[in-house]
């Protein structure tokens, strides 16, 4: 028997209705796998490829064929947005057979929730933060909720597969199905998946179930592509120079900027008129100086507002009316948008993405073009890269478009060999530890330690972590009253505990700035941080306000619309740059080959650092002699190795160097002035990677690396040891420097 004809009559039907002519090959792999085997499954494909289907045809099918007495399907997504939007699709789908789909988030209606708990059937919808809450607040229905539960389906698993939120959410699958006594099979659905084989043992963890990953034969990926380069200020590139090598047949302008305006933002709304299209930023501080500029644009040209904005601390309604706009196929809105739009959502006919600067990842690059490319059109993309226009005597870092470089590295990296992130497995998550002793405590009540180290130190996220370590962070956490012990000589939560596990903002583990609410009048616009003095002024939701009053103690600014321009500040954005992405944009500047996707002014701008990279010769010259005793480091490591290359030598090589005045622009270059020469350099640094040293040298004397939302709870002890073990690079940073013995041989022949 095929695929389809396994599949039950409504979802035939269903099929038949929306007019497709035959399955997809990601919807017979999927099938075939879940159809025929009891594994768990870990189906990558293409955005827009039809993954939502080709794991929820078969599981409803054997739903269907027999009905799971309590809920059946638990779908886990990173997001409230993708979740309202499958919630649509998948009832459209559930309906005819009478299959339940009840979503559980922030948002979501409590008459619903509680229709779910007296009477648990068919598909939960929510996201990690919700099951948290669910097993800390709901601790005593998690048995009739979920004893016959079947299937946990895992979407944009990528998205949790390299920090703490992934393994918390594996923690909850965990602890969940202990409590239940369920066990189900996991689907894990992605379009951008760095080694597939390590993502499935990923997904796999805490089970005793393999995972089978299908192949198939996808569609072949079409993209349109374009990369354009601006200086925000001074000249721009000399047009003469360079041949001018073009992916996409750009149109002319429909419309004209203002003048004097910035040409990057100029350019978007320029090729913004008429169509619908996202923009991507990499902050929503710049999401909203963008957003601020593109709506200007149309105030001076006397035109309709044409712009939305669309980021997390925006209130639901504002991006739930952006999301519904962009789900309008005969808009002709844009969206300025952050990650927030990144992943799975359906936004209909979108005619292009644009990215401002290069993204960090790879990943990021692929979710964000997929969102266009759908409806049978290719994938289309137009990267505007900006920079400062390098004084005339700039030093050579300042030579060198490092966003322009970094996003042809992301394209290259993709093209030439399918290179995505992979999963990020070596860390030690003591936060996320503390999180989880802290929620079980308060679901379960009294434990004895052994019974609580049973419950929290055997679930695979903590695999890593020793009993000694645990039993550290237990005795300071009953010294901080965070646990009591009981006259019995268990364990409860103590009152500064209650305090923060009562907080709704416990749920998460990521990093969370402290936020106020904004208001104008009735109307809730979202959050900042640090408010300003009355009188001054903010920007949220595209616009200017000026505060009216700050109320400290409830948190919320009240504040009125103004005309103006002003930065928008919502808390510090890290970036996680992989080391293959520093490789290949060394590659990039010393190589001589053309990319068809750069547009004029990116030739001539790449032109000019080849010739810059050339001139120093950095090819064989990572580092580099700007004159006196002032030098730069060129390492080509990825964030984390280069934060420990950076630590190395401040703490472990100051001395033999006579190293001053050490700064570092991350992950690109460390700037500082020595006493020794380049060979000395080489040398000194070499022996000083070989000798023998414990990682935490490379933690600062008096320093506690705070770097996880829960380290502040955790004994500085460890504190330290997860930050050198799990958090530095140490391997690769040591890999780089003894790649530099190569060059003191050849000095030495």
């Amino acid at each position: 028997m095929n695929v389809f004809d396994r599949y039950a009559p409504f979802i035939q039907d269903y099929i038949y209705r929306s007019g497709w002519q035959q399955l997809r090959g990601v919807q017979n792999a999927a099938g075939e796998a879940i159809f025929h085997s009891e594994d768990h499954v870990l189906l990558t494909a293409s955005t827009a490829s039809g993954k939502t289907e080709a794991a929820f045809f078969p599981i409803l099918t054997l739903l269907d064929e027999e009905p799971s007495r309590s809920v059946g399907v638990l779908y886990i997504a990173p997001l409230k947005a993708l979740i309202n939007d499958q919630f649509g699709r998948l009832t459209e789908l559930c309906e005819e057979a009478g299959i339940k789909v009840t979503r559980w988030h922030g948002d979501a209606s409590q008459s619903q929730k509680r229709k779910l708990l007296k009477k648990p059937s068919g598909i939960l919808q929510i996201t990690p933060e919700s099951l948290e809450s669910l097993l800390l607040n709901k601790y005593m229905e998690i048995p009739s909720l979920f004893h016959d539960l079947r299937f946990i389906v895992i979407d944009e698993i990528h998205s949790l597969l390299r920090g703490d939120r992934g393994l918390q959410t594996f923690c909850l699958i965990e602890r969940l199905c202990r409590l239940a006594g369920c066990d189900p099979r996991r689907i894990g659905l992605s379009a951008t998946i760095g080694k597939p084989e390590a993502a499935a043992r990923f997904l796999a963890a805490g089970s005793h179930r393999r995972t089978i990953i299908p192949s198939f034969e996808g569609a072949r990926e079409v993209w349109r592509l374009s990369m354009e380069h601006f200086y925000n200020s001074g000249p721009q590139a000399d047009e003469g120079k360079g041949e001018m090598v073009e992916a996409l047949e750009i149109e002319a302008p429909t419309d004209q900027a203002p003048k004097a305006a910035d040409p990057g933002i100029g350019y978007i709304f320029e090729h913004t008129h008429g169509k619908k299209c996202l923009i991507f930023t990499n902050s929503r501080e710049e999401c909203e100086a963008v957003c601020q500029s593109l709506r200007q644009y149309c105030e001076v040209k006397h035109e309709p507002d044409r712009f939305l904005i669309h980021h997390g601390n925006l209130s639901t309604s504002y991006r739930e009316s952006a999301e519904e706009e962009m789900k309008d196929d005969d808009s002709l809105m844009s969206v300025c948008a952050t990650a927030t739009l990144e992943l799975g959502i359906d936004i209909g006919r979108l005619e292009r993405a644009f990215q401002i600067d290069s993204p960090f990842t790879v990943s990021g690059f692929l979710q964000r073009m997929g969102r266009t490319g759908r409806r049978g059109n290719p994938a289309e993309m137009w990267f505007v890269m900006r920079e400062e226009h390098p004084e005339a005597r700039a030093m050579l870092p300042d030579m060198i478009p490092w966003y322009l470089v970094q996003g042809i590295a992301l394209v290259q990296l993709y093209l030439e060999e399918r290179f995505v992130e992979p999963p990020s497995t070596h860390r030690l998550p003591y936060s996320l530890l503390y999180h989880q002793t802290m929620s079980t405590l308060a679901s379960c009540g009294e434990m004895t330690p052994a019974e609580l180290a049973s419950r929290v130190l055997t679930l695979s996220s903590f695999r890593g972590i020793s009993q000694e370590d645990y039993r550290l962070l237990l005795l300071h956490l009953i010294q901080n009253d965070h646990i009591n012990r009981t006259e019995n000589g268990g364990l409860i939560v103590g009152l500064t505990g209650e305090r923060i596990v009562n907080n709704y903002k416990f749920y998460a583990v990521f990093q969370e700035n402290i936020e106020y609410s904004v208001r104008s009048g009735s109307e809730e616009l979202g959050t900042i941080v640090k408010p300003p003095p009355v009188q001054d002024k903010i920007a949220i939701a595209g616009r200017v306000w000026v505060v009216d009053d700050v109320d400290h103690q409830k948190r919320i600014v009240y504040c009125t619309l103004v005309k103006g321009n002003i930065p928008a500040y919502f808390g510090d954005v890290p970036g996680d740059i992989h080391t293959r992405i520093l490789e290949r944009m060394y590659q990039v500047l010393n190589e001589n080959k053309a990319y068809p996707y750069l547009m004029r002014h990116a030739v001539c701008r790449l032109e000019d650092a080849r010739m810059s990279f050339q001139k120093a010769d950095m090819a064989n010259h990572p580092l580099i002699h700007l004159g006196g005793n002032m030098w730069v480091l060129f390492p080509w490591l990825g964030s984390y190795a280069f934060l420990a290359m950076e630590r190395f030598l401040k703490i472990r090589c100051p001395k033999r160097l006579g190293l001053k005045g050490l700064t570092s622009s991350r992950p690109y270059y460390i700037q500082f002035t020595m006493h020794v020469s380049e060979q000395e350099f080489y040398q000194i640094v070499l022996e000083e990677a070989k000798k023998e040293w414990d990682p935490l040298e490379l933690v600062y004397p008096k320093e506690v690396p705070v770097f996880e939302k829960y380290d502040e709870y955790v004994p500085d002890e460890l504190i330290k040891k997860g930050f050198a073990y799990g958090v530095l690079d140490i391997e690769g940073m040591k890999a780089r420097i003894m790649s530099w013995a190569s060059l003191i041989r050849s000095k030495d022949r």
